[in-house]
């Protein structure tokens, strides 16, 4: 896949910028029909693209904050912790001309694996936007667990936050159709 590619995302009625080797995990397993999901090639990274319900009674950083927990909820973690949350800079989005709000959140998030018992720290990277003439919350989660191999052992070198910044920037509306009947 080309780094520079606009890739078609929920049909094509969005499309963002994604890293070099991104693999379409729909191609492997079934993805909610809310979530375009991207794994690296080589390490355990993905980054999720998701449609969410617009979290009304959340504003600004506790909407943020929310979703990271949530997230935190849903994948059974043993403990959340928010390292730095901080507004993101609306003139640098593509989605600039329907994002109210938009936020930027690090955190860990010690999670263990299907079948497995021993739970790691895994960084996550989010950006939340918010769409509430769509009733919606556009969340994109960067996912990044501890390194498995070396950086030698890497024919697709990992992905970096420029990266998740680009397809965050990158993202970009094209048929708002898909949040239904306005």
């Amino acid at each position: 896949m080309e780094p520079t590619r606009n890739f078609p995302l929920f049909g094509g009625a969005f499309s963002a910028v994604l890293p070099p080797g991104a693999m379409d995990v729909s191609d492997l397993r079934p993805v909610p029909d809310n979530q375009e999901v991207f794994c690296h090639p080589v390490t355990d990274q993905s980054l999720i693209v998701e449609l969410l319900e617009l979290q009304a009674h959340v504003r600004g950083e506790a909407a943020a904050r929310y979703h990271f927990e949530d997230v935190g909820g849903v994948q059974g973690a043993r403990a959340v912790h928010v390292l730095s949350v901080q507004p993101l800079s609306l003139e640098n989005l593509s989605l600039r001309g329907c994002c109210q709000d938009a936020w930027f959140l690090s955190g860990k998030q010690q999670v263990a694996k299907e079948n497995q018992q021993v739970a790691k720290d895994v960084t996550l990277h989010q950006a939340l936007l918010r769409l509430p003439q769509y009733q919606t919350d556009l969340l994109l989660t960067f996912n990044q667990p501890p390194r498995s191999l070396g950086p030698e052992n890497l024919s697709c070198p990992p992905w970096s936050l420029g990266n998740f910044e680009q397809l965050v920037t990158s993202l970009t509306l094209h048929d708002p159709n898909i949040f239904g009947p306005q």
